[in-house]
């Protein structure tokens, strides 16, 4: 039988770079492999998340985003301009937007940044600064967790809790280029604070992670940053009043 093996090959390193994002890499990727959404959780809260997943009062006292904004960082002294789209993501966006108005962002790194074999994604927002961080809700003393928020093409509402997997469902926001979406562990409802921008259109993430807005200025600027480069500062400039605490 003949084999593609162009074909093959990425197909195969599509599914290694989507594995990566939770499970630690492919051993073909060894050398640039990365947990891109490591923001890990203990067994115990693993287990909370499970026992939460589908349920609607997980989302009852998060902030929502009704409508859109406008989020600007600030990195190596250029603009990145963010539109947060709460009109389709309003937990993940209202999440988001309520961490830039706390100051949480300002002074973070890039702590992954992965472009060979071919662009994928530029990562930041731990506040520990090595994958591994999450936001703690000075209010509670406990992490803030979110979950995974999926909207589909003729739904009225997203779909929660629920991870689909490479069926490739028609989402609503797509991974294209400068799409911003929240990192994640293999729990679905596990995001926190880590964020990524998608360096190249990777559908293949569509419905697995969830997008809640598009670089809209200095596309530019987020391809030229480094692992290690800081947000200066990350603040809101449209749209604060559709924030909901």
């Amino acid at each position: 039988m003949k084999i593609n093996i162009r074909h093959w090959l990425k197909s195969l390193l599509s599914l290694c770079l989507a594995s990566s994002l939770f499970l630690g890499g492919c051993s073909v990727l060894q050398a640039n492999s990365v947990d891109d959404t490591d923001n890990r959780v203990s067994n115990k809260e693993q287990n909370s998340l499970t026992a939460n997943a589908g349920k609607s009062t997980m989302s009852d006292n998060l902030p929502r985003l009704n409508g859109k904004a406008t989020v600007e960082l600030v990195v190596n002294g250029s603009t990145i301009a963010v539109e947060v789209d709460g009109n389709n993501a309003p937990i993940t966006a209202g999440n988001f937007v309520d961490l830039v108005d706390r100051g949480v962002y300002n002074g973070l790194t890039f702590h992954r940044v992965v472009k060979d074999p071919q662009p994928f994604v530029v990562q930041g927002g731990d506040p520990l600064g090595n994958g591994t961080g999450n936001f703690v809700d000075p209010d509670t003393g406990r992490p803030r967790y979110i979950p995974l928020e999926i909207k589909l093409e003729g739904d009225a509402e997203p779909t929660y809790s629920k991870a689909f997997g490479r069926a490739s469902p028609k989402v609503v926001l797509h991974h294209s280029r400068g799409a911003v979406a929240m990192a994640r562990s293999q729990a679905p409802d596990s995001a926190s604070c880590q964020f990524y921008f998608a360096l190249a259109d990777l559908e293949f993430l569509d419905g697995d992670y969830a997008v809640f807005g598009y670089v809209t200025q200095g596309m530019d600027v987020v391809d030229q940053i480094k692992q290690g480069d800081r947000m200066e500062s990350v603040k809101i400039t449209q749209g604060a009043e559709n924030l909901q605490k």
